[in-house]
């Protein structure tokens, strides 16, 4: 029997907005509504709240677990909560609304399959939603949902709610969004969050919950191109597996079967799979995201970083990276930047070949070779490896299409890559000093 993973089995969600739009209140009220709180959790909020002087719990603090957090009210790290209800099981991504963290923002969106993006509903749509709502779209977030929180504050207005909703969802839509949901919501009351508003009978679509429990999600991946990094190569050499070698890895993408014609990339040297291990026995077929060991008929040179992927289905190599990327360092990325960079298993050396535009969320527009990207920036850069590199677009995957640059002298992320085409691909730039001056 061939098991799969239903479509209502999992949703990997996110939240995001600008400082004190009522995120991890949300998230809180969303935890506590439905009855995904243990008593001793609710206990410890209730007496945390009493100590700072307030007759009700913070729900908020739910999420706000570093001491930092709590002090200033604030969402400092990414905070992962798991809970369920009886139609669909979460796990969710709590991230900051502070600009300096939007780096945590792009680490907890960048496996959701939908993000919460909220906004105050006094302030409406600010830089730091744009800011967001950009991310999403480069993320390839399949949906948005729009929560306009602290309707309370408004006397929950209509106006108040379509203005916001319809720049947001025009501004989302420009993106490239493909989906936007916008809900008026109160957070801190209840409105609209798991229960229905009983003061805003004039909308008439979903709660929050109700649209996470029903939104399709295709997790579904076994139907995409297969692809398997190569973490490890196993070679026991013991008297009872003496000739032994197998490839060790989590599929990325895709199905593997015994019999399958592969290549290996970025070498180019092709085998036939003669076996595949999963937990220590043998199989006929896996899939992602399942963690294997591939045995080959052939006894080719393959390691680590190696990319093994079907023989009539393999992505191009080059050397020659162009991509939309989020910096999210504190020091600038900078044009001759020497630079590690980190595919899936694999890590090359490289250099930041040019920085064609930096994006500005106010109109989209595109600034031309800004020389530099500063945190948070968002752009397109141009990349040369030491290695030819075999990346697929983002658009078609966002496990092997997604990559990191790292500084090589403390390891510190630089910045998150998005290969190939984005909302924000400048006019093709001719630089005629192309390949002068480089040493690989």
């Amino acid at each position: 029997m061939v098991w799969q993973l239903s479509e209502t089995t999992l949703l990997r969600f996110a939240t995001a907005g600008s400082v004190d739009d009522g995120k991890s209140t949300l998230v809180g009220r969303l935890l506590h509504d439905s009855k995904s709180v243990l008593t001793d959790q609710l206990e410890a909020v209730e007496r945390a709240s009493a100590s700072r002087g307030q007759e009700t719990p913070d729900l908020a603090l739910l999420t706000d677990g570093l001491r930092a957090e709590r002090e200033q009210g604030i969402t400092i790290d990414v905070a992962y909560r798991y809970f369920a209800t009886p139609r669909r099981r979460f796990i969710l991504a709590d991230t900051p609304g502070h600009v300096q963290y939007t780096r945590n923002m792009v680490t907890g969106a960048s496996t959701a399959e939908l993000t919460v993006i909220l906004v105050d509903a006094r302030n409406g749509v600010v830089e730091q939603t744009r800011r967001h709502a950009a991310i999403a779209a480069l993320l390839r977030v399949p949906h948005v949902v729009l929560a306009v929180n602290k309707m309370d504050l408004v006397d929950y207005k209509e106006p108040v709610f379509a203005a916001i909703a319809e720049e947001f969802t025009a501004y989302a839509t420009e993106l490239g969004v493909p989906e936007v949901t916008a809900i008026p919501i109160s957070a801190l009351e209840g409105d609209n969050v798991v229960e229905a508003s009983a003061v805003m009978d004039w909308y008439g679509g979903p709660t929050v919950l109700e649209h996470l429990e029903t939104v399709p999600v295709s997790h579904d991946l076994a139907h995409c191109h297969a692809r398997l990094p190569v973490q490890y190569v196993i070679r026991p050499q013991t008297a009872e597996h003496p000739d032994y070698r197998g490839y060790a890895g989590q599929i990325a993408a895709g199905t593997f079967r015994v019999g399958d014609e592969v290549t290996v990339l970025p070498s180019g040297r092709t085998s036939k799979v003669s076996g595949i291990d999963l937990l220590g026995e043998p199989v006929d077929a896996a899939w992602t995201p399942q963690s294997v060991t591939l045995l080959l008929e052939d006894d080719i040179d393959v390691s680590r970083g190696d990319l093994i992927v079907p023989r009539e289905d393999a992505p191009a190599t080059t050397q020659d990276v162009e991509a939309t990327v989020c910096h999210v360092a504190d020091a600038p990325l900078t044009v001759g930047h020497r630079v590690l960079l980190k595919h899936g298993t694999r890590t090359v050396k490289a250099i930041v070949k040019d920085i064609p535009a930096r994006l500005t969320l106010d109109d989209l527009s595109l600034h031309p070779h800004p020389g530099q990207l500063v945190a948070n920036d968002i752009g397109r850069v141009k990349i040369r490896t030491a290695e030819p590199l075999p990346a697929d677009s983002y658009a078609d995957s966002r496990r092997t299409g997604s990559f990191i640059l790292i500084d090589p002298g403390d390891g510190t992320t630089l910045t998150a890559g998005m290969a190939g085409e984005s909302f924000a691909a400048p006019e093709p730039v001719k630089d005629e000093a192309d390949d002068a001056g480089w040493d690989f």
